[in-house]
């Protein structure tokens, strides 16, 4: 089932996935790397001007790594504003997404911390470096398959 916002993209052309509805009926698109800045700027134009969160998940041990946006419209007199969820899906070699930071400066420091737990690169971002762990740290700590340097499990400890 499509929402408002797939119907709308579709009718102009741009293309994406509807991935149906979360719990809260919240329409939740996916979106192709490569069409994700200029639907982006689509999006903002069209009056969803505020970014409310932009987070990243590992989707499976191997898999693709997700880049999440949720955007809203804030209209003045509205007491329901419209929103969507925006999934980026990427392979895990070499995870790059354009940065949205021209578009919602908000997505700064979300960007970098999505960069800085599971490695995904948003292109053009101004900034992007780590902000949670020292730059000297090695890999990606939020990747499932991801193994803590110097752990050791204690087995049999009696």
């Amino acid at each position: 089932m499509q929402g408002p916002l797939s119907v709308w993209l579709v009718k102009h052309g741009l293309v994406h996935r509807s991935l149906g509805f979360d719990y809260q009926g919240i329409e939740t698109l996916q979106i192709k790397p490569e069409d994700w800045h200029s639907i982006a700027v689509i999006l903002y134009v069209y009056g969803y001007n505020y970014l409310r969160s932009q987070c990243a998940y590992d989707v499976a041990p191997g898999g693709l790594l997700s880049s999440v946006y949720h955007l809203t419209r804030i209209e003045s007199g509205i007491d329901q504003p419209e929103e969507v969820c925006i999934k980026v899906y990427v392979p895990r070699k070499n995870p790059r997404i354009p940065s949205i930071f021209w578009v919602w400066k908000s997505a700064d420091f979300q960007e970098r911390e999505s960069y800085d737990m599971l490695g995904i690169s948003y292109e053009n971002h101004p900034r992007l470096k780590r902000i949670l762990m020292p730059e000297s740290w090695i890999g990606w700590p939020l990747r499932k398959d991801y193994i803590a340097p110097n752990f050791y499990e204690i087995q049999d400890a009696y």
